[in-house]
This record gives structure tokens, C-alpha cells and sequence, in this order.
């Protein structure tokens, strides 16, 4: 059973540094985490070749051939995008006639018909390294992210095959990110100066919606590294994104196919389930009501009848001080394939945002562990104003769960529409402040951070079985 960091830095003379190992006489001891160890390979890891080069005992990275940059502008070319930017999109309607009437229409494809394994080469291209550096010689996890949400695009083209389409047309359909089902970070630090190799492949499908599955993985001492595996939701829309159109069904090639389509199968039932289960339409369970009358009770003053002057308590922090906010303008860099703002881009500021909030909370740098439930609810046009708010919602022992919601801003009108939210599972060193709600709001941000965490931690613990 999991159990968080529960020692103070002074116990056993504990040394705790930077890099989140911790030190103990006899040597170096595995610093604590949301995930098992030992985590075995799914999924379509190697190509044949690979797997031969491995059974040889070569020590050589296997040779990948293509990048995920040729990929990208691959994948652009095929849409029809117009290099530079120009700021009215091409019209894309008269592809229209190329949508499949119907899902029998479509032939049925495996999962082995949709992988694809590319590189992001960072020991090649120094200009690279320098995107992806972090201030302690890591890799950003948050232009990791950027990276799986276009691959993940990628991938689920490559599953689509529509015998109406003729050679030299361009892509009819549009491919949206509706949902990250979660993303999960294995102890592995990745290193900005070796490459990265990237795949993934089709895990399931509905009528007009596939899940993909995206694993990110570096080549050292011979073996692969797993950095992270992320699952995401994607629809495919008509040319011009107004309606659902068809895809491919799924039919497995082999036995492990048939278990990663159950597992699909019952990843949507779960995510019906998640809709459900939020404040807005679960009310809060009689012993989540109870955490937060003994919450409240203990930050009033005894001596107080009026009950209304609130007293922090010791090794505790106020919800409404970790909130952390943004502003950002949307560049054309910044834009899809279809002239708005790529949600992988969202989704970087997002990470990085959930990370600085954490770190400013506990003053420690935190490594982020899970996120969840990222859903993008409407488009944001190139020249947006985006603004972003982060906040600590739910601390346990050495545990940060936040939130960040993503929100269009208008200044003429001052309005704004919230576009995305992302759930985040950071990790510290040490035991961190608890964090207190003082506003009904508030309260209701700490239960549905709570139950992300609990979620994340049973959902965590699984996220590399053999179902995926």
C-alpha cells in the first residue's frame, strides 16, 4: 500500500536535496511515489527490428527515421496549411463531399495499422536542447506534453482510411483534442542532450471519437527509459469543425489487442462516471460535509461566539493565497491546423503554471506526478488573450493537488469564458502546509480536488497494467 513521506527533514539526520533523492547512511534511498517500479513494457514499444537489436545485446540506440518535426509538417501539408500565416483560413468546405456517408463504410482497422514511433532529436540539434532545458538541466514536462498532444493528432490520422478520398485531395476531416484522460510520469529524469523517442497507436473507438495512447521513452545504458505514457480523447469533425463524422471501428489483430480494446471499453465508462461525480452535480458526501465542519471549527476562535474571526492554524496555508495567475497572447506560432490555438500549447503553460503555484506553496521544487481530466470545452482564436489561474486545492503529507482553469478574456467587454481545466498531482520532497478553505467556493474546490487526488492515486497505480 502507498504511504506518503510521513518523516520530518531531521529524522535519522535525513539529508533531502534538490533532485528529490534522499540520502540515508547506507547510500541513496528511492524517493517516494505514485507509481510501482518495475514497470513492464505495453503497447507496440518496438518495431521488429528493434526488438532484434535488443535480443543481440547491441547497446546502440535503435535507429528511428523520422522526427517528429517531418512529422508535423507531413501532417500540415496533408490538411492544406498555408506557410506563413495568413489570417483568414483556407476554406475547407468543399471537402465535404469526401466525409464517409456511414461507420460501414470505413474498413476496420487494428491498432498495429495505426503506430508510429519517431524522435525528438535533442543530441542532434542544439538549438532543440535549448527549448527543452530546464533551469536544472532537465527536460520541460510541459514541452513534452506540447509534443504527445500533436502526436497524438498524428496518430489517430493514420488510423483513419477512407476509400472515397482520392490520391492528392487533402485531409477532409478535422481532428480535435476533447479530452486528456490523464497523463503519468514514471521516477526516470529525462536528459536534454539524448533523444526521445515518441509512439503511440489507436487504443480504442467509438463513431466518431478515438482514444491514443502516447508513450515518451529515452534510450540510456542500453535500455528505454519510460518517461511518461498519456491517454487522449480525440473527435473527428467535418472540414469545417461544425459536426461529428465517422471513423474507423477497431478490429483487433491478436489476443493483446482484444485486452487493450476491453481496457478502452471501460475507460469510457469511467469517464461517464468522472462527468457524474463532480460538485456541480455530486453533492458533497455526509463525511466530505464533515471534513469541512472540523476544518472550519478549527480555523475559528474559541473565544469568539460570533464565530467570525479565522485563525489560521500552525503548518496550514490559506487556499486563497497559493493562486497563482497569468496572461498570455496568442501568437500564429501558437496555432492547429485549423488557424486556432493548438491545445498542446494550452496545455504547456498549463503544466508549467501548476508547477510554479506548487513550488511558491511549498518551497520546494515539486515533480509533477499525474495530470487528469483535462478537458477543452471550446476553441481559442490566434490573437486571444488567454488568461490562466492556478491553485493548490487538496494537500496530503507530501502531496499538492491543483487546478488550473484556462480563460478567454475580453477587453472591450471585460468578459471571460473558461475554456479548459487541467487537475495536476505534484509530488514534494517533505511534508507541505495544508491547505484551508475559507469560501463556499473554496470548499468546493478542496472536495473536487480531494476526490482527484483519491481518483489518481487508485487510477496511478495502474496506469502501465497490461490493459494498456
Amino acid at each position: 500500500m502507498l504511504v506518503p513521506i510521513a518523516m520530518s527533514r531531521r529524522v535519522l539526520g535525513t539529508l533531502l536535496i534538490r533532485n528529490y533523492q534522499v540520502m540515508t547512511p547506507n547510500g541513496p534511498a528511492k524517493a517516494m511515489s505514485l507509481l510501482h517500479s518495475g514497470l513492464p513494457l505495453t503497447g507496440y514499444q518496438f518495431t521488429p527490428n528493434m526488438k532484434e537489436q535488443i535480443r543481440n545485446g547491441s547497446t546502440q540506440q535503435p535507429d528511428i527515421k523520422v522526427t517528429l518535426n517531418e512529422l508535423k509538417l507531413a501532417f500540415a501539408k496533408e490538411m492544406g496549411v498555408d506557410h506563413p500565416f495568413k489570417p483568414f483560413a483556407n476554406d475547407r468546405e468543399h471537402l465535404t463531399k469526401y466525409l464517409p456517408k456511414s461507420q460501414e463504410e470505413m474498413p476496420k482497422r487494428s491498432m498495429q495499422d495505426s503506430y508510429i514511433a519517431a524522435s525528438i532529436p535533442l543530441s542532434q540539434d542544439t538549438a532543440l536542447q535549448e527549448k527543452y532545458v530546464t533551469f536544472l538541466g532537465s527536460v520541460r514536462l510541459g514541452r513534452l506534453v506540447e509534443d504527445m498532444d500533436i502526436f497524438a493528432v498524428i496518430v489517430a490520422r493514420k488510423h483513419i482510411l477512407n476509400p472515397q478520398l482520392p490520391d492528392g485531395v487533402h485531409f477532409p476531416q478535422t481532428l480535435v483534442t476533447v479530452l486528456v484522460d490523464r497523463i503519468d510520469f514514471t521516477e526516470y529524469l529525462p536528459k536534454p542532450n539524448k533523444d526521445i523517442k515518441i509512439s503511440g497507436h489507436v487504443s480504442w473507438a467509438g463513431k466518431s471519437t478515438l482514444e491514443v495512447v502516447v508513450w515518451l521513452e529515452q534510450f540510456e545504458d542500453g535500455n528505454w527509459q519510460r518517461i511518461t505514457r498519456a491517454l487522449f480523447l480525440l473527435a473527428a469533425r467535418d472540414p469545417t469543425n461544425a459536426y461529428a463524422t465517422m471513423v474507423n471501428p477497431i478490429d483487433p489483430a491478436n489476443e493483446r489487442e482484444k485486452t487493450i480494446l476491453a481496457g478502452g471499453e471501460d475507460r469510457k465508462k469511467r469517464r461517464l462516471e468522472i462527468g457524474f461525480a463532480h460538485v456541480s452535480k455530486q453533492v458533497p458526501s455526509a463525511q466530505e460535509q464533515k471534513l469541512l465542519h472540523s476544518m472550519y471549527i478549527k480555523t475559528t476562535d474559541p473565544s469568539d461566539i460570533s464565530m467570525s474571526k479565522r485563525v489560521l492554524p500552525a503548518n496550514s496555508a490559506w487556499m486563497s493565497s497559493s493562486k497563482v495567475s497569468n496572461v498570455i497572447l496568442a501568437q500564429p506560432e501558437d496555432r492547429n491546423l485549423h488557424n486556432t490555438v493548438f491545445g498542446g500549447f494550452i496545455m504547456r503553460h498549463a503544466t508549467e503554471l501548476s508547477w510554479i503555484a506548487s513550488y511558491m506553496y511549498c518551497k520546494y521544487r515539486p515533480r509533477t506526478r499525474s495530470m487528469s481530466d483535462i478537458s477543452f470545452k471550446q476553441p481559442i482564436a490566434v490573437n486571444s488573450l488567454i488568461q490562466m489561474h492556478a491553485t493548490v486545492v487538496y494537500t496530503q503529507m507530501n502531496f499538492i493537488q491543483t487546478t488550473v482553469f484556462a480563460q478567454v478574456y475580453n477587453p472591450l467587454s471585460g468578459s471571460t469564458s473558461t475554456t479548459n481545466a487541467f487537475h495536476f498531482t505534484l509530488e514534494a520532497p517533505d511534508i507541505v502546509p495544508e491547505v484551508i478553505p475559507q469560501t463556499y467556493y473554496e470548499a468546493m474546490l478542496y472536495i473536487d480536488g480531494r476526490r482527484h487526488f483519491q481518483k489518481d492515486l487508485k487510477d496511478t497505480q495502474g496506469a502501465f497494467d497490461s490493459k494498456l
